[in-house]
């Protein structure tokens, strides 16, 4: 498995800066040390650390002591250029690393790519509200992260061209430029692991628009694979919840107080943290009590002992595959190539055998 690469302060002051530079944010030259660190609100120290990185980068001229830098590159933008719009699912997106990976590449390789003001979340998965965003957005082309069927069926019929990094993209069914881990093989093996050891109570905590209007094929298969095992399932097995905070929380109450699960399966890093403290606010330890499973990978499971149980894959072939895309859109070519990457299981230290106490 590929380490996973941690931004220092000084490189996300640097995207910070890179990103309002590729805004038009400022014009001709830049704020000098002393402003940019006020603007942004961090020391003098990262924000000329952040500045080399982008002389460095070409973005930056120096002009000598005492005067400004000079934008330089954005001076020499070809018309052609793409101004690349990235459509993320949620706010906390925006500190993601491999959303960051994404537009730091992009921007390296001359486009200029810029998350958008909304996201999904802020527009409420709704396909109207997300038309009405989007066409009111300049943009010459869009990443949609995590998009629902209908939102991705949408763009697949707009005439600016767009991909789709996750989300329900289905098998092939969309005509959209797309990306995705092939997670079945790595959720097959978790739930493999869990039988033996035990378990049948399994429960799989994933978004609502997962489950809404019908159940997503990564879902379908995790009842099927239970299926395959005798174990019976229901809505037990995938209990629903809204976007907000409260129902998840409300959610993971109903579950421990009616009928506990054995073993609880999260679809995302930030929500397994949450499930994590809100255990243990009751007492209940993994794996003492219950075995727990991340679908996504996150930098700070290398952090943790023992390491936590999830599925990984490798976003750097996820991330070529939408530079190609770029590429092909500049030069006016319809590209709408789906490609998928293997995802593996990562057996942690999160799940163990199922109590005695529970059966």
């Amino acid at each position: 498995m590929k380490p996973i690469r941690l931004y220092s302060a000084t490189e996300q002051v640097a995207q910070v800066v890179r990103n309002k530079l590729m805004g038009g944010h400022w014009s001709g030259t830049i704020p000098g040390i002393y402003q940019l660190s006020n603007e942004l609100g961090v020391s003098r120290r990262l924000v000329e650390g952040a500045v080399a990185l982008l002389e460095k980068e070409g973005l930056l001229i120096p002009q000598g002591a005492g005067r400004r830098r000079e934008i330089a590159q954005l001076k020499n933008l070809k018309p052609s250029e793409l101004h690349i719009k990235i459509l993320l699912y949620e706010d906390e997106d925006r500190h993601v690393e491999r959303f960051l990976q994404l537009q730091s590449s992009l921007n390296q390789a001359g486009f200029s790519a810029i998350f958008a003001k909304k996201t999904l979340l802020d527009l409420d998965m709704d396909a109207k509200k997300v038309t009405k965003f989007v066409e009111a957005t300049e943009a010459s082309a869009w990443i949609v992260v995590a998009g629902s069927k209908e939102i991705l069926e949408w763009f697949s019929q707009q005439p600016r061209p767009a991909f789709a990094w996750f989300g329900r993209i289905g098998s092939g069914l969309i005509h959209l430029a797309s990306t995705a881990p092939t997670k079945k093989p790595a959720l097959a093996d978790a739930l493999n692991q869990l039988v033996e050891f035990g378990h049948s109570r399994i429960v799989m905590m994933v978004r609502e628009e997962r489950l809404k209007p019908t159940l997503g094929l990564f879902e379908r298969l995790f009842l099927e694979e239970l299926q395959k095992h005798g174990i019976a399932t229901s809505t037990y097995n995938l209990p629903t919840w809204n976007n907000s905070r409260e129902s998840f929380h409300r959610c993971l109450d109903s579950l421990c107080n009616v009928t506990p699960p054995t073993a609880l399966i999260i679809s995302e890093s930030v929500l397994f943290w949450a499930t994590l403290q809100h255990l243990a606010e009751r007492g209940i330890q993994s794996p003492r009590d219950i075995s727990l499973i991340c679908l996504d990978p996150d930098p700070t499971f290398a952090w943790t002992q023992p390491e936590i149980a999830h599925i990984s894959w490798d976003n750097e072939p996820m991330i070529r595959h939408i530079l190609r895309w770029a590429e092909h859109v500049r030069r006016g070519e319809d590209y709408r190539r789906q490609s998928r990457v293997k995802a593996q299981f990562v057996k942690g230290g999160t799940m163990g055998k199922r109590a005695v106490r529970q059966a």
